[in-house]
């Protein structure tokens, strides 16, 4: 499946729920945002049959959001289901990790492959002040069982000026063996992030060279994906950098993202879109819903304009978009 400038589009985030247990500043206000009700929120059987679809389409990739999909009940029926799609290589989780304990044998027997993991620092207070919860150690205990369980794991931090920054080195040392990487984030101005200053990969990549010496790039490895990854002489693991703010990388952009309440963004900033919960329960067939999603990525923009006062940036939060 390919958009209207000839990019392959293979990569689904599906996000479950606008709900999540942790209040994220850059993420969601501090009394959260208004939910949806039940009866908006698409089923877990209509997520399935839409992602059939989809990957009937050339979808390879999947990857489960939120808010915090954890939350979702009936989560691990969905995974399982999804297993069983024919054409469809990874299935991964991004979560915040804070509900992970105890949970990661069931995802990873149900086909659970990949996972990504929220941690923007291991300092208790400032994790607090972040998130606005005390749950740094059901954070670290759950990526401690995602490692043991074998899964491949990413840990993922945005550095805020003033907030985290001097945590990145003591985060970057996470990437403990070869199936863990941490990865840094810009921060992207998106609806709460706009009132922080996120710190430039360049910067962060300078701080952990002074901290572990020089970087060395990892050509070719997770190539298909928005991060430059690096191995550091001082670390075992390795370290992505993903910078949406310095270099845009929306040219590669092979990622569609299906809303919670079934609407199919096709691109994070941008309004452009197509309801997909109305069609699925006005009873349009399969084959119907093909064409609306095959006419709709026709219309995927070139790129996104953080920064510039586009009048057709999305004004839905983080979280309500999906992570």
């Amino acid at each position: 499946m390919k958009d209207g400038y000839g990019r392959e589009l293979d990569y689904l985030r599906i996000s479950l729920t606008d709900k999540c247990n942790l209040r994220c500043g850059y993420c969601m206000p501090p009394a959260g945002v208004p939910l949806l009700s039940h009866r908006e929120i698409l089923t877990l059987e209509e997520v399935f049959r839409l992602s059939r679809i989809f990957v009937s389409l050339g979808i390879k990739k999947i990857r489960l959001t939120g808010g915090e999909p954890l939350i979702r009940k009936n989560l691990v029926w969905l995974i399982r289901m999804l297993s069983g799609l024919p054409g469809l290589e990874t299935i991964a989780l991004t979560t915040n990790g804070s509900l992970l304990c105890g949970r990661v044998g069931e995802l990873k027997e149900a086909g659970l492959s990949r996972i990504n993991i929220s941690i923007d620092s291991l300092r208790e207070e400032v994790f607090q002040r972040l998130t606005g919860k005390d749950l740094l150690c059901d954070v670290l205990q759950g990526i401690r069982e995602a490692e043991e369980e074998g899964l491949y794991v990413k840990l993922n931090c945005v550095p805020i000026r003033g907030i985290n920054e001097g945590e990145l080195i003591d985060i970057a040392r996470l990437s403990k063996h070869g199936r863990t990487d941490v990865r840094f984030i810009e921060l992207m101005p998106i609806g709460c992030a706009s009132k922080y200053e996120g710190i430039p990969s360049e910067e962060i990549k300078r701080r952990l060279e002074e901290a572990y010496g020089r970087a060395e790039p990892l050509t070719g490895y997770e190539k298909a994906g928005p991060a430059e990854y690096y191995r550091y002489p001082g670390l075992a693991g390795r370290i992505g950098l993903i910078s949406p703010m310095s270099h845009p990388f929306c040219k590669d952009c092979g990622r569609l993202r299906l809303t919670a309440e079934g609407y199919l963004k096709l691109c994070l900033e941008k309004e452009e879109g197509i309801d997909l919960r109305s069609p699925v329960r006005g009873g349009a067939s399969d084959g119907e819903l093909r064409e609306m999603i095959m006419e709709a990525v026709k219309k995927k923009p070139l790129g996104h304009s953080f920064g510039s006062g586009a009048l057709d940036t999305d004004k839905r939060r983080m979280v309500q978009i999906g992570g």
